[in-house]
């Protein structure tokens, strides 16, 4: 069992970033804490042709480092990003859901239905999805203020969320959460936090109970896990850290998943950490890092089942990077400044003139003549006296004679 932090260059829908925030010059590394059990494999993970390494905390270090530092051997994965029609529509039919919820939701604070902060998800859809679908009913998971969607993948009711965004009695929290605190006990879904960092550590304890059930309690068929979702901002507090710390050190059955926008409300990524590689510092403690497309719901879904079936098994947590990028401002309240977006009359002034362009493309090929019979055996053959061109240099198709007894051309 290994992973692999696959480097990429991917298009982000056409949303124009920076090219030094891409970290492509990274070198691509793959983690596992199993014992090496294959000298020579020789496929690669996530379609990459690229070499990976492979840290392994049981194997005789390649290099001088810390005792308690992995070491790092020569790896390619083997992987199979291939789903069911089933899984699928799965797939496709909860991100369809949480973009246009969130739509929904801008309409509805537009019309003054909601009140407070709203903080939608539009663009990310493919990381909630692609972790939150592979979990069980048991697992739990932890949000942030950007929780909505975490809430609706996880299985809970779009009345219940939509109600609740509402301020009303029949809200997942009775209406008394808003936007950035919903919780559903019946779905294991332990809150959304408004302060950065703040559901770490609670998501750090669901996985301590869970283990101190299974290793103290003895309840065997305890095998849950806890996913902590936050974003590229908050890896910078500490309250990350000391979670890392804890659970490499007790092995927690935890996955860390980072949501990297790229921006921290309106400071930039690049800007505010002095390596922009979040998925390094999970080595540091001890425990596998992971960079993964979050664009891409396939390989999304692979790295969470990897990660999720390692909790799982008791071998401890897991960093997953899920670079990323929200199409919307970090909240309604803010004015998307950061993207100066086109306004609603020029994209229209430019569909028009697409159309215009269009009638006239075709108005003109409907008009336009047909190709003379001369022409039929133009750039045919390169000999001039040869047989499209006759003796007195006029093309032998001309003579009424050159088609007798062929259907006219």
């Amino acid at each position: 069992m290994s992973f692999t932090a696959t480097k990429f260059s991917h298009s982000l829908l056409a949303v124009p970033i920076n090219s030094s925030t891409l970290r492509s010059n990274d070198k691509p590394l793959s983690f596992s804490t199993d014992l090496f059990k294959n000298n020579n494999p020789s496929s690669s993970f996530l379609g990459s042709t690229q070499k990976l390494l492979r840290f392994n905390a049981f194997n005789k270090p390649l290099f001088h480092r810390r005792s308690s530092s992995p070491s790092a051997v020569l790896l390619q994965q083997t992987s199979n990003l291939l789903i069911t029609k089933e899984e699928g529509l799965v797939l496709y039919e909860d991100m369809v859901l949480g973009r246009s919820f969130e739509d929904k939701c801008a309409e509805m604070y537009y019309r003054g239905k909601m009140f407070g902060f709203v903080h939608l998800y539009n663009g990310q859809e493919a990381v909630s999805t692609g972790f939150i679908k592979y979990l069980r009913q048991e697992d739990c998971i932890v949000s942030t203020y950007r929780d909505h969607v975490h809430a609706l993948s996880k299985g809970v009711p779009s009345r219940a969320v939509m109600s609740e965004l509402f301020g009303k009695a029949t809200g997942c929290c009775r209406g008394q959460g808003g936007s950035m605190h919903m919780f559903s006990k019946e779905h294991n879904v332990l809150g959304g936090f408004a302060f950065i960092g703040e559901g770490i550590p609670v998501a750090t304890g669901a996985a301590f109970s869970m283990k101190y059930k299974r290793e103290v309690l003895n309840q065997a068929d305890s095998d849950n896990v806890t996913l902590a979702f936050f974003g590229d901002g908050t890896c910078n507090n500490g309250q990350f850290f000391e979670c890392l710390n804890m659970a490499a050190l007790w092995k927690l059955p935890i996955v860390f998943v980072v949501e990297n926008n790229l921006w921290a409300i309106g400071m930039s990524h690049i800007r505010a950490t002095s390596d922009p590689a979040i998925w390094k510092k999970g080595p540091a403690f001890g425990m596998p890092g992971v960079h993964v497309d979050g664009m891409d719901v396939l390989k999304v879904r692979e790295v969470a089942k990897e990660a999720i079936d390692r909790a799982r098994r008791g071998e401890g947590p897991t960093l997953v990077e899920c670079e990323t990028y929200r199409f919307r401002g970090h909240s309604l309240a803010d004015p998307d400044e950061l993207r100066n977006p086109a306004t609603e009359q020029e994209l229209k002034t430019i569909d028009k003139k697409i159309d215009e362009i269009l009638e006239d493309a075709v108005e003109f090929a409907e008009k336009s003549p047909q190709p003379p019979r001369s022409q039929l055996l133009e750039n045919v053959f390169a000999d001039p006296k040869g047989f499209g061109i006759g003796p007195d240099g006029r093309y032998r198709c001309e003579d009424p004679k050159f088609t007798e007894g062929t259907a006219h051309v």
